[in-house]
């Protein structure tokens, strides 16, 4: 045995199929094609969905109604757990200082959630607050403002 005689395994290479080049290659006439129909003819393609004439699936389910999904208002979530890390007692709390402390990045509204504790009095800027964020907020001595009582419930 040598050393590196490397072949590719049989049957890994194949020849190209050639094929509607006359009789005698095996392939010629209807080039593999089959006889007539459809799919023997050139651009004889169905469209997505196409099920032989029938009545496809995507025209025999009803789409109506109304879906609220482009209309969804999108909250950054920041929890009271991250607030009362990063903040000081008697700290504002409101966007340009969520961005300076790094907890918000993006343009999309900042809804504070009312997960873990709070020890510190916050006064609170922010346009939505959950109701259990609201009453920590308070209990621990803080304000909140600018917060419309709309933003809070869930619809």
């Amino acid at each position: 045995m040598q050393d590196f005689n490397l072949h590719a395994p049989r049957g890994a290479n194949k020849r190209k199929r050639i094929v509607g080049r006359g009789q005698g290659s095996g392939r010629g006439t209807t080039a593999g094609k089959g006889n007539k129909g459809q799919q023997s003819r050139s651009g004889g393609k169905t469209y997505l969905g196409f099920e032989g004439g029938q009545m496809p699936l995507y025209r025999r389910l009803a789409h109506r109604g109304f879906s609220n999904y482009p209309f969804k208002k999108v909250y950054q979530v920041i929890n009271l757990d991250d607030i009362e890390s990063r903040f000081e007692d008697g700290a504002l709390v409101n966007i340009a200082a969520l961005k300076a402390v790094g907890l918000v990045k993006s343009k999309v509204p900042v809804k504070i959630l009312g997960d873990g504790d709070l020890t510190k009095k916050i006064n609170c800027e922010i346009e939505a607050l959950s109701a259990s964020a609201r009453e920590k907020i308070l209990k621990a001595g803080g304000s909140v403002k600018g917060a419309s009582d709309s933003l809070d419930k869930e619809v």
